[in-house]
């Protein structure tokens, strides 16, 4: 066992704070200050998640997180479906980070955002750079994860505030591109921003490898939410003061546009170097998460036989190799389109299929706790609660994807 508590808050915050922050301003600006409400929502949210996750952990930590609940509470094939689905998700998320990667790298070099060959090179090398990483072992992914995690929250910040005393961020508008009701526009939002949510439950994959695990990861998960939701909201904020919303929907480097308004070139280098930092240690978070959730859910017979298999340094070698191909095949195949519009593809597709997972987990913690009650044990009201508030928030999330692609 190799993670303790920080490097644990550093998969949780490293996966949630990532190409997510640096891009959905651009996503969000056509929802102008809607965006803060329905963030506020999905907030609340995942909180409810990341509590129902936290007494499935405590009860039973198991490595596969969110499937291996599902599979103690209804079975085999409930569990399958949510292995699946979470591991699409992830695999997808893959994809979408590299390619946000490639957009800021285009702050250095301009040529990167100019030819679509370049942008898919650069997104399928980053990819695989990654990969490189994880197979070297547990401890080195975790590490540089820990690192990566502390080198992109004070740039974040520091954006984040400077835009709040220098700009007005009561001066944005409230905005309803497709004139549709405020809840039925919130739900729709709301799946966008969900997508920098992505990770609250990554704790709990490698339940195996974390020290105390009962402790850990319910600690990890909240203080690492907390962590991630505190950046979101005063980044998020000071951009949206700085840039007008017309500039921020075509920008594909937000964050380096609001530094450039704030300190001119050297500004903008040192907000696309720790944006790359940032959407690097997502990356890996991601590409990390590929190889356990496979290999783990091939030992529980979910998955097919030979993903089970370790490599040398204890990593599901087979599964991280065969998650970076489908993540590079799905990069190709949207190669035509451009970087803004293949991203929010991605997260679409890449949130949908997590929500699935989470709706099982905070179900799961449902009908656990009512089979714990069988066996003495009394049923916490508020965690009950809390589970069902998961629930809801998961279906309705679930229902703003299919909004969305209507």
């Amino acid at each position: 066992m190799v993670i303790g508590f920080w490097r644990s808050w550093a998969l949780v915050v490293g996966m949630m704070v990532g190409s997510g922050i640096f891009t959905l301003p651009a996503v969000l600006a056509p929802y102008g200050s809607y965006s803060f409400v329905a963030w506020l929502v999905t907030a609340i949210g995942a909180l409810c998640l990341v509590f129902s996750l936290c007494h499935l952990a405590t009860r039973n930590p198991k490595a596969g997180g969110p499937y291996a609940y599902v599979q103690e509470a209804f079975g085999k094939y409930p569990a399958m479906i949510v292995a699946w689905g979470y591991w699409i998700s992830v695999v997808i998320a893959v994809a979408a980070i590299a390619i946000s990667f490639s957009g800021y790298l285009g702050v250095f070099f301009p040529a990167i955002l100019s030819s679509q060959f370049i942008s898919t090179s650069v997104s399928l090398a980053v990819v695989w750079a990654f990969t490189y990483v994880s197979l070297r072992g547990v401890e080195e992914a975790s590490i540089v994860q820990l690192v990566t995690t502390i080198l992109k929250i004070l740039p974040l910040l520091f954006i984040g505030l400077a835009g709040l005393m220098v700009g007005d961020v009561t001066s944005v508008p409230a905005l309803n591109p497709h004139n549709e009701s405020l809840p039925i526009m919130i739900s729709g939002i709301l799946l966008l921003i969900m997508w920098s949510y992505i990770g609250i439950e990554s704790a709990t994959i490698p339940a195996d490898e974390t020290i105390n695990p009962k402790q850990t990861i319910p600690r990890a998960l909240i203080f690492g939410t907390l962590t991630a939701t505190v950046v979101y909201v005063i980044s998020l904020a000071g951009v949206m003061a700085l840039l007008s919303l017309d500039d921020l929907s075509a920008s594909t480097a937000p964050f380096a546009d609001a530094a450039f308004s704030l300190f001119g070139t050297t500004g903008a280098i040192v907000i696309g170097i720790g944006a790359l930092i940032s959407i690097g240690g997502a990356l890996n978070a991601c590409v990390f998460l590929t190889g356990v959730v496979p290999n783990v859910g091939a030992k529980d017979h979910l998955f097919p036989k030979f993903l089970a298999h370790q490599s040398k340094n204890g990593t599901g070698a087979r599964a991280i190799i065969l998650s970076s191909s489908i993540a590079s095949i799905a990069i190709l195949i949207n190669s035509n389109k451009g970087l803004l519009q293949t991203f929010e593809l991605m997260i679409l597709i890449s949130t949908f299929s997590v929500l699935i997972a989470y709706l099982g987990a905070a179900l799961a913690s449902i009908k656990l706790q009512f089979k714990d009650q069988k066996h003495g044990i009394k049923i916490n009201f508020f965690t009950l609660i809390i589970a069902i508030l998961a629930s809801l928030f998961s279906a309705s999330a679930i229902f703003g994807a299919w909004t969305l692609y209507q």
